[in-house]
């Protein structure tokens, strides 16, 4: 009769167990469905350059001064 008991606990606690999976993943579900994921990001993909190269910026480096200063000092 214990043994009967156990094993009606058993399968009991095994299937209270996979209901709360169940619900917490459709609760997971409903959130992620709330977000849009698979929309493209803004700007990916959708700029049009005029050239297919990037541009090359006009001018000297930022850190050309510093650098000139260093070669400059020795």
């Amino acid at each position: 009769m214990e043994t009967a008991v156990t094993v009606a606990v058993i399968i009991f606690v095994i299937i209270a167990g996979m209901f709360l999976i169940h619900r917490l993943n459709a609760q997971h579900d409903e959130r992620i469905g709330a977000f849009r994921y698979s929309d493209a990001l803004p700007g990916i993909g959708r700029r049009t350059r005029k050239s297919p190269r990037a541009t090359v910026p006009n001018g000297p480096p930022a850190d050309a001064t510093r650098r000139e200063h260093r070669e400059g000092s020795r």
